[in-house]
């Protein structure tokens, strides 16, 4: 295991007003050249412990550090150069094209007056074909579907050169193919490129076949944490998503199945 990048300790995080709180005593981490995938039902507070570990939040309770430092004590253009995020919501504010857009991950990057240069230009040039969106370079970012959009956002991330990948649902409102191609990207950044991946997903089949490490929450706390082949079980998902499953393997690797309420035995 390298060294790790995201860890921790105790976690604990309750929103102002609310009796119950979205993280609880997790314990957590993330270590360089891994792929791990964070999964859970809706609510369970996926997004929650990726903004602790980022950062945007700061703990009522444990430790969440980055590069053994407190997440909130980074200076944010500093972070920037380390780790490229796509957050699960947002929309462009301003007008831009695609091309502009996507040049935004240059400026942690950037000298002291924000001048950018011919290199920038081709690394944003390369993001955007890695995110099959380079024929989308001179539309306004007004005018894509949902999907594109999606697209965009990773290659923003990805024109960042970070050495961290962390990306809450990017495959939202994605099809097949292009969700494929981000776990396909998500693993060959990892596997062949030396980046560290982190990624919230509902995608369960999906992660047994990519994901090195999975964490499971669930109402707040870790259900289950592991290799997906040992941590992703029938009992487990029943639990956490109160649905039953049937479990099939393919080719040595678990896949799940939800049951129509007429299939439970």
């Amino acid at each position: 295991m390298g060294d790790v990048i995201f860890r921790a300790e105790q976690l604990t995080y309750r929103y102002p007003g609310v009796a119950e709180p979205a993280v609880c005593d997790v314990d957590f981490h993330v270590a360089e050249g891994e792929l791990v995938g964070i999964i859970g039902p809706n609510g369970s507070g996926k997004t929650t412990l990726l903004r602790l570990l980022l950062g945007v939040l700061k703990p009522d309770g444990g430790r969440a550090t980055a590069f053994d430092r407190p997440a909130s004590e980074w200076r944010r253009p500093q972070f920037a150069r380390m780790v490229g995020v796509v957050v699960q919501r947002e929309e462009p504010v301003f007008p831009l094209r695609v091309r502009q857009a996507v040049m935004l991950g240059r400026y942690p990057h950037a000298g002291a007056f924000g001048a950018l240069t011919a290199r920038d230009a081709a690394i944003v040039k390369t993001a955007l074909a890695d995110a099959d969106a380079l024929h989308l370079a001179e539309r306004w970012t007004a005018t894509l579907s949902a999907g594109e959009w999606q697209r965009v956002r990773l290659a923003r991330a990805l024109a960042q050169e970070p050495r961290v990948l962390v990306l809450d649902e990017p495959t939202a409102n994605l099809d097949i193919r292009h969700e494929m191609e981000v776990f396909e990207l998500a693993a060959t950044f990892v596997g062949e490129r030396g980046l560290t991946g982190v990624l919230v997903t509902h995608h369960v089949n999906l992660a047994t076949r990519y994901f090195d490490r999975v964490v499971i929450m669930n109402r707040g706390r870790v259900a289950a944490a592991g290799p997906p082949a040992t941590a992703l079980t029938r009992a487990v998902l029943e639990t956490v998503f109160e649905w039953p499953v049937d479990a099939h393997p393919w080719r040595g690797i678990p896949q799940f199945v939800p049951l129509r309420k007429n299939e439970i035995t």
